[in-house]
């Protein structure tokens, strides 16, 4: 039996702002109970509406530290790999997300830290001390992280180039590292479409009310999106490219007309705005 280490946490002389951009934030009480709620679910929706399928469970390291690297090419990715782990590992596996889309303001800070469990990692301003601190938690605490080496979202699907972040945290350490493959989410949501707007309209159908991308109208219902954590033995089958010809067209006016409706919100509101004004002055003379 294992004596009891008391230590601070990392984050204890951190402002509240800064704690949660930083990459040696720890998790509360209120975020772990945050946690048990919100994965349920995230696993509920991923099972239902996309049939996610896992295969190769037996593959994931019973304790971390470990890092779990896969191909990026939809938002999805990060919550298929966090949603199947197991309860005990959940507030110890960090996702390691981009600074600068997700905390770039407090309410994306706080739903990213909250909610994924997420790490920032700055991609204009990363330096090695950022990588020197992610690496010195992960053999300390020890913990887990997901971690996507492309750097970004494939536009096309396939597999870029990696960038050397992987290496700078894994080297000449016990670390394992666990290749996972996703199939399935670049088709349930591509890079060019949002969670808001994805339907599953069947093809052919029109969709009523605003212009609707029609990438995000032609997937069908009961997309199965499976994960394989396994050894990297083949290669990813190619995915499917961006509709072209008669779709380019309709893509084209779709965003004439998010153009026209994001104009039409921008002058209503400069009219509010006059109009306060205006009534703003008008009380003024008055009460002078």
């Amino acid at each position: 039996m294992e004596d009891w280490q008391l230590k601070p946490a990392r984050d204890l002389a951190l402002p509240n702002p800064q704690r949660l951009r930083s990459v040696e934030r720890e998790n509360f009480l209120l975020d772990s109970a945050l946690h048990l709620l919100w994965w349920p679910l995230v696993w509920s929706y991923l099972r239902l509406a996309h049939r996610l399928e896992v295969r190769g469970r037996n593959h994931l390291p019973s304790e971390p530290p470990f890092i779990l690297v896969a191909n990026h090419c939809s938002h999805l990715d990060a919550l298929v790999l966090a949603a199947f782990l197991p309860v005990r590992l959940r507030d110890h596996v960090f996702p390691i997300a981009a600074g600068d889309l997700f905390f770039e303001t407090p309410i994306r800070a706080v739903l990213a830290t909250s909610v994924l469990n997420a790490l920032p990692m700055w991609r204009r301003k990363c330096g090695p001390g950022s990588l020197l601190l992610l690496r010195q938690r992960l053999v300390e605490d020890p913990c887990g992280y997901i971690l996507f080496p492309e750097g970004t979202r494939s536009r096309d699907g396939t597999m870029s180039a990696f960038k050397p972040g992987l290496g700078c945290l894994v080297a000449e350490t016990p670390v394992a590292v666990v290749p996972c493959h996703l199939m399935g989410a670049f088709h349930s949501l591509p890079p060019w479409t949002s969670p808001a707007r994805q339907t599953t309209a069947p093809a052919g159908n029109k969709l009523p009310g605003r212009p609707k991308p029609p990438f995000g109208g032609w997937r069908k219902r009961g997309n199965s999106m499976p994960s394989f954590l396994a050894e990297p033995t083949r290669k990813p089958s190619p995915a499917l490219d961006p509709p072209s010809g008669p779709a380019t067209r309709k893509c084209e006016q779709w965003l004439v007309g998010e153009w026209l409706y994001l104009a039409s919100l921008r002058l209503c509101a400069r009219s509010m705005a006059g109009n306060l004004a205006q009534r703003r002055k008008g009380r003024k003379v008055v009460n002078g």
